[in-house]
């Protein structure tokens, strides 16, 4: 056994005995006899942070990560001091305290560990940098599995990895390599049914090791900071990730729009070259919201101008473009280009905005423009003046979105690929240098852009993708999975990537599809499309050096499943923009991996292909070449195969047929789904009615719900919205659908067309609102086994012959 005399040799401080505690209202001190303090604090039941201090003193407690609208208070708090511990009792659970070396177990109420220290909190003096590298270790019981951690491009089950989390530009990354673009230090761990989460809100270089170097410890440390962790008790997995969504932030709900499928190249220009893709788009009947323009579009690269040969007259194209129902979006790097003929870099020098090193020179790197200086995001006057800097952007020519790239902050030519550890910020008050804000400055450029974006477009809603991010962008942007490579291996990543960041809070992010890098075949590209449209962000990307990656260069065949696939994306909005409305209001990830889905099926736990689009439809990608079809695990329950219409039990694995122009894709029993007529673009046409289809179910009833408002602005937070909640009941003989809404928003529709799928009876008799009414009044179609019915109904009650 390894005593703690031994660790210290080691290099390993651990704290002593407790000599004092304390309480004040919701937090709990305790302080040991080494100069160790723990603060407990209760958030809410099931919510309670950890944070330690050495030498008597914390930090001056700051995060950019949480939340100010998070939900606060709980109901229960008892404190109570025994011989050899003191027990800290919520309404949820039960945290002891170790008096001898301040060691936690946490427990549920039942007396079950959730989560017990191994080594607990020790630390390393560091000589280099001075204060501490802070680490903590956990005990990991066999069977324990490991989730989220946002874009690491590994299997899903982190189980016996050691990651890094430093915010990188890696292009063209390959599998499990670490770190890459964001920073996201948050994981669930689930064992015996009961889930938990951990947040280590620490910006500085995090390491996570899930049992990699000790076969029964999880440990996570930092290379300076506080020991400062937030920890979630599910016992659900949802319930962890909706509480770690809480309290990092929820977004706003994004223009309809940007759900739709957007078409990205680096690089579209010029202007005629713009017009060629959109029109083609619309000559091939393609869906297509979004055109986005590359650092191309800008003069020599410098952010916040228009190459005028490229692009003569901006806001008459960009205008042009919105009348064929296309939205601009533009790119906006960090990097601004060092020239005194430029109005942009002589406003940041005179402010004084720029990024500085250590002994006072401007922070000096190379991106596309050339030599250039950064500004310094975490500095609030900053961060205003760059949101000022959109106003011609967005006010004047008309711009819909800007995409953050560059962001992490990447540099050309030096070996770190960013900046040095000594570039000092102002991190809203909190000075400090690069070590502990390199994480952190995708996200505050993201907000600063966000704040721009949507001061000039209101009273639209903002639209911001961003490459980087740390935990809690999520409430300013949307992201993507950065410089991905057109290989059959990165159609598995981006799979696993976003499952990943949907549980790690961020749910509105996709990836580059048919891959930025290389040039996919078109057999690739249409299984790529055929995923991505199941992404909450689609778009294709692609690098121009290797060709182009619009669906028609890969031929007739891949336009038509391309074309298949957009269509059913646009058909599917109203129950994507559901989606989208839970992940809002609840914090409800909008892909659910299969262990998320159902956690108490050991099965799931180490499945990555599959996943829950929303609540009611699974999906799972083609990942291999010269594929028919593919075999794939269904999850407890039954299922319909959207295709075939057939009646598929779950808990089990199936073959599934799946040529070219087909994903496995299965609607679970009971559900109702909504759908829109296909569009070329949001807002092409007025709604006239909302197609229901209806998938019987025998028995217990299923709930399926619809969100609407007026796709843009924000009455929907004034109560103009549309949620309307179905629940569906199925007899042998009978079915009876009710219907409930909330919010006045009043739809443009009057009717609802009805779909029943797999009904086992004729249908002889249908009641609205305790009223039969004739089969010839609500237009009932045998053949297709349709109604139409009036969309205020509460009650449908259809009977057999």
């Amino acid at each position: 056994m390894i005593t703690n005399t031994e660790l210290e040799h080691r290099g390993n401080l651990f704290p002593g005995k407790v000599i004092s505690f304390s309480q004040n209202v919701d937090k709990i001190n305790f302080t040991t006899e080494n100069g160790v303090i723990l603060q407990i604090t209760i958030l809410r039941g099931s919510v309670v942070r950890f944070r330690f201090a050495t030498d008597d003193n914390f930090e001056k407690d700051f995060s950019y990560a949480i939340s100010e609208d998070g939900a606060r208070g709980y109901s229960k708090l008892e404190v109570t001091e025994k011989v050899n511990q003191y027990d800290i009792i919520t309404s949820r659970i039960k945290i002891v305290i170790n008096k001898n070396d301040l060691k936690a177990t946490i427990l549920d109420l039942e007396g079950n560990v959730i989560c017990k220290d191994d080594w607990g909190f020790h630390w390393e003096q560091s000589y280099e940098f001075g204060g501490n590298i802070v680490k903590m270790s956990k005990s990991a019981p066999q069977g324990e599995c490991y989730y989220g951690l946002g874009d690491k491009p590994m299997h899903l089950n982190l189980k016996g990895k050691r990651v890094e989390n430093w915010a990188t530009d890696q292009y063209a990354f390959s599998k499990d390599q670490d770190p890459i673009y964001k920073s996201v230090p948050f994981y669930v761990g689930l064992h015996e049914e009961r889930a938990y989460g951990i947040f280590f809100d620490n910006t500085f270089k995090t390491f996570f090791d899930f049992c990699h170097e000790r076969r029964n410890v999880t440990s996570f440390w930092a290379h300076g900071g506080e020991m400062n962790y937030y920890f979630f008790y599910g016992p659900n997995m949802q319930e962890v990730i909706t509480r770690y969504t809480d309290l990092t932030g929820k977004p706003e709900l994004p223009p309809l729009w940007a759900l739709g499928y957007h078409q990205c190249k680096w690089s579209y220009y010029p202007e005629k070259k713009v017009k060629e893709v959109t029109s083609k788009f619309r000559k091939l009947k393609i869906p297509c919201d979004g055109i986005y323009l590359d650092i191309d579009y800008m003069d020599g690269f410098r952010c916040f101008t228009w190459n005028k040969e490229y692009f003569p007259d901006p806001k008459r194209m960009v205008a042009e473009l919105a009348e064929d129902g296309f939205k601009t979006v533009v790119i906006i790097d960090p990097g601004i280009k060092i020239d005194k003929d430029y109005w942009v870099y002589n406003e940041a020098m005179e402010n004084d905005y720029f990024c500085k090193r250590a002994d006072g020179p401007y922070m000096r790197g190379k991106v596309w423009p050339g030599e250039c200086f950064f500004p310094d995001f975490t500095n609030p006057k900053v961060r205003e003046w760059w949101s000022g800097l959109f106003k011609e952007l967005i006010d004047e020519i008309g711009v819909k979105g800007v995409w953050n790239d560059m962001n992490e902050p990447a540099v050309m030519e030096v070996p770190g690929k960013t900046f040095p550890d000594d570039v000092r910020h102002d991190y809203d008050g909190h000075p400090c240098s690069h070590r502990k804000a390199h994480n952190i400055y995708g996200t505050q450029m993201a907000k600063a852009t966000y704040e721009g974006v949507k001061k000039f477009a209101y009273p639209k809603r903002p639209f911001i993708i961003t490459r980087s991010a740390y935990s809690g962008a999520q409430r300013f942007t949307s992201s993507w999975t950065g410089d991905n490579v057109a290989t059959w291996e990165h159609l598995w990543i981006a799979n696993i990537q976003v499952q990943r960041m949907c549980m790690s809070g961020m749910s509105f992010t996709g990836t580059d599809i048919g891959g930025f890098a290389e040039h996919p075949t078109g057999e690739l590209y249409a299984r790529w499309i055929q995923l991505g449209v199941f992404h909450p962000f689609c778009r294709t990307h692609s690098s121009g050096d290797h060709g182009n990656q619009e669906p028609w260069t890969f031929g007739e065949e891949i336009v038509d499943v391309t074309r298949k696939f957009v269509e059913l994306r646009y058909q599917l909005l109203p129950y994507l923009y559901t989606m989208f409305y839970e992940y809002a209001e609840e914090g409800i990830p909008m892909l659910k991996p299969l262990v998320l889905y159902d956690q108490l099926d050991t099965q799931t736990h180490y499945r990555t292909d599959e996943f829950i689009f929303g609540n009611q439809i699974l999906v799972c990608p083609v990942q291999e070449p010269n594929a028919k079809g593919r075999r794939m695990y269904i999850p407890r329950g039954n299922w319909y195969n959207y295709w075939t219409r057939e009646y598929i039990k779950g808990g089990l694995e199936h073959w599934v047929d799946a040529d070219l122009d087909c994903i496995p894709m299965f609607i679970k029993e009971g559900s109702i789904i909504p759908k829109y007529p296909v569009q070329q673009y949001v807002g092409e046409k007025k709604i006239e009615q909302l197609n229901l289809e209806v998938y019987y179910k025998l028995g217990n009833k299923e709930v399926s719900k619809v969100f609407e408002d007026a796709q843009d602005g924000y009455d929907y937070m004034k109560g103009r919205f549309s949620l309307r909640t179905f629940s569906f009941t199925g007899k042998e003989n009978e079915i009876i659908i009710q219907q409930h809404k909330n919010g006045t928003f009043i739809t443009t529709y009057e009717t609802f067309k009805i779909e029943f799928i797999a009904l086992p009876f004729t249908i002889g008799e249908i009641e609205i609102d305790n009223e039969v009414v004739p089969l010839t009044k609500v237009n009932f179609d045998a053949k297709n086994n349709t109604i139409v019915v009036p969309k205020g109904f509460s009650e449908l009650h259809i009977t057999a012959v």
